[in-house]
């Protein structure tokens, strides 16, 4: 019981600490703020009474998509990976945000008083409703898992931050990254097309229906998961990676700063007598792909096209790891 009143005790000093903060946003609202209305994926209908400047978002992807259309002082917080070289390629733009989080509770977000809180799909949504009961905007957008989910995602993000012209700008720069990219892989004969098998630490990821399976498709590349039918949330045996017999292996460079000792899993593969006949490790198709860009759904989710083929087809497709699309100006 105690610990019950005390949760309701901190959630009230939160509260009112929000509606303090609320004042002073719709001071600076009347002084020439115009208000606007979104509709999220859940056909929730929210009302911005002004261009928000304090943005959360939960999700990597979602923060990327905001420093896409907005400068990182608009933003809050944002996730705690996104200044890790390894995980992410928006590292400068992260570092301007001082404020870092990975998986806040309902109280720890209302604690940051954002004036928009961003939420994908494929996250904990039930936090929604208490979020909204606290008086936050809340906007819940698709977890994107292709690339058009990709695009339908920036634009409603786009409009949720009150910059629909800047949604539409990165859509036509996704679009003319991928039509650079793409026809380069026209030229590589069907024959020659090779596949790959991610590696990932989620172990149901990297089959049907994921991004990086959309990503292979447009990158001229076979998802060797696919060959076995094997869906986004199932897991990949050892037996089933043995009668794919991929051209490569994509493997996880994943430290969490440091943190997680990734050679020790990493090994659990290579070391493994059972998978020394594979393809990939006998004729050393093993690569290191940049999970800055592999993971990617956000508008750079093209850029983890080309990081595919660039690490199967060569440095036709070679790039830096800091490319990001942005409709901000500097």
């Amino acid at each position: 019981m105690i610990r019950k009143i005390g949760k309701a005790v901190l959630l009230c000093i939160l509260v009112a600490a929000f509606c303090t903060g609320c004042k002073g946003m719709e001071l600076g609202e009347s002084a020439g703020g115009t208000a606007y209305t979104v509709t999220d994926k859940q056909g929730t209908v929210v009302r911005m009474p002004a261009k928000p400047h304090r943005i959360l978002t939960l999700s990597m992807s979602t923060d990327e998509i905001v420093l896409g259309l907005v400068k990182p002082d608009h933003m809050v917080a944002v996730n705690q990976m996104l200044d890790d070289p390894i995980s992410s390629n928006v590292v400068p733009l992260a570092q301007q945000v001082e404020t870092k989080v990975r998986n806040p509770s309902v109280e720890e977000i209302a604690a940051l008083q954002p004036d928009l809180v961003i939420v994908p799909d494929w996250g904990d949504v039930t936090r929604v409703q208490s979020l909204r009961d606290l008086g936050l905007n809340v906007v819940v957008c698709k977890g994107a898992k292709n690339l058009a989910e990709v695009k339908e995602t920036v634009r409603l993000i786009a409009q949720a931050v009150g910059e629909p012209e800047r949604g539409e700008s990165l859509v036509g720069q996704m679009d003319d990254k991928l039509a650079e990219i793409q026809a380069k892989v026209a030229k590589i004969p069907e024959a020659e097309r090779k596949s790959v098998v991610l590696i990932s630490l989620m172990k149901s990821y990297g089959g049907i229906g994921c991004s990086f399976d959309d990503a292979c498709q447009y990158a001229g590349v076979k998802n060797g998961m696919a060959k076995l039918d094997i869906h986004n949330g199932q897991a990949m045996t050892k037996e089933q990676l043995v009668a794919i017999n991929p051209d490569y292996l994509f493997l996880p460079t994943y430290t969490n700063h440091g943190k997680y000792d990734i050679d020790k899993f990493r090994a659990g593969y290579l070391q493994d007598p059972a998978l020394k006949s594979l393809k990939a490790i006998r004729d050393n198709g093993l690569r290191d792909p940049y999970e800055g860009y592999i993971y990617n759904c956000s508008q750079d989710f093209v850029f983890g096209v080309q990081e595919i083929a660039y690490q199967v087809y060569g440095d036709a497709f070679k790039q830096s790891k800091n490319e990001h699309l942005t409709a901000v100006d500097e």
